[in-house]
């Protein structure tokens, strides 16, 4: 019995040697490296063609989330992170108590207006 098929098995049409003519062109690019305060190295590439003002002085390390550095000797420390404000935080920033108090009458008022118990004054 004759077996049919591909004399080249296990290969796909188009198959060949990869590499830099099959992949196109690369454009000219800088690695730039990262430590964070653990000692954690991350690499980044930029272009070539970008000016060394533009490339970030700081990014967050993918291994730790500490904010990394270009200088390995003296990499950033981590930043004060505010806690959470809730709407009535932001609030009373924006408000004195005097104001507060007022607005919560006025809201009162309003409200018992529309539910019809104002006491007559």
């Amino acid at each position: 019995m004759a077996s049919g098929g591909s004399a080249i098995r296990g290969s796909r049409v188009g198959a060949g040697p990869m590499g830099e003519q099959d992949r196109g062109f690369h454009a000219d690019r800088v690695k730039v490296s990262y430590w964070d305060a653990l000692g954690n190295e991350t690499t980044r590439y930029f272009s070539a063609a970008l000016p060394d003002d533009e490339i970030p002085e700081t990014i967050d390390c993918p291994a730790s989330g500490l904010p990394a550095g270009r200088d390995k000797e003296n990499p950033p420390a981590l930043s004060k992170v505010e806690p959470y404000k809730t709407h009535l935080a932001y609030v009373k920033e924006r408000r004195t108590e005097e104001e507060a108090v007022q607005l919560l009458e006025d809201a009162l008022l309003q409200l018992r207006a529309r539910r019809g118990t104002v006491a007559a004054s």
